[in-house]
């Protein structure tokens, strides 16, 4: 469980993110590793976080899903570089999957367009051609037409419960601040890094 420290630290610094020129402050890259221990990553979108932790939502047939079953520990990281002289925080942790009904409310908020996209998108499988995908996105609006679009059952959450934290923070000559936040059992110890 996130202390409300980290997590009011951790909000007032998305908070400055929002209001500085960063285009997709909710960014962060998810680093996975695959059952041949190969490490992927890409960049998700947060889209909660509480004491239990960081939400994203995906197809639960991608890669990412299907690395995240054969190790879920995963590792998601911030890069703020407009706030301040750059921040970077760093969570590590168990990735597991949301409920049914924290996916089905989150999936009913988004846009039409991108409830239809996750029923047209094979995420992560080989796509012979454009058209082939347009074709499926067509399929579906017709499908859907007229009524309220549900949540695939392929898709849905994620919830990564950090048990490592690190809060990163920029300074001139490479002289930076780093605070690392441990979990042990049920407390959290702190301790600073050299830059």
């Amino acid at each position: 469980m996130l202390t409300p420290e980290i997590l009011h630290t951790f909000r007032g610094l998305l908070d400055e993110a929002k209001a500085s020129a960063d285009r997709e402050p909710t960014a962060m890259n998810l680093a996975t590793t695959d059952g041949a221990g190969r490490i992927h990553s890409r960049i998700v979108l947060l889209k909660a976080i509480d004491e239990h932790g960081l939400q994203f939502f995906t197809n639960y047939t991608s890669d990412k899903a299907a690395q995240i079953a054969a190790h879920p520990q995963v590792a998601l990281c911030f890069h703020w570089k407009d706030i301040r002289e750059g921040i970077q925080v760093r969570f590590e942790g168990r990735a597991t999957k949301t409920s049914p009904e924290v996916s089905d409310a989150y999936f009913a908020s988004r846009q039409r367009g991108s409830q239809i996209g996750a029923w047209a998108s094979k995420q992560s499988q080989e796509l012979p051609d454009r058209q082939t995908f347009e074709d499926r996105v067509a399929h579906f609006e017709k499908e859907f037409a007229g009524r309220d679009v549900p949540r695939p059952e392929h898709w849905g959450g994620y919830v990564v419960a950090p048990d490592r934290i690190e809060f990163w923070y920029g300074a001139t000559f490479r002289l930076h601040e780093r605070i690392v936040h441990s979990e042990h059992g049920t407390s959290w110890t702190s301790r600073l890094l050299y830059p």
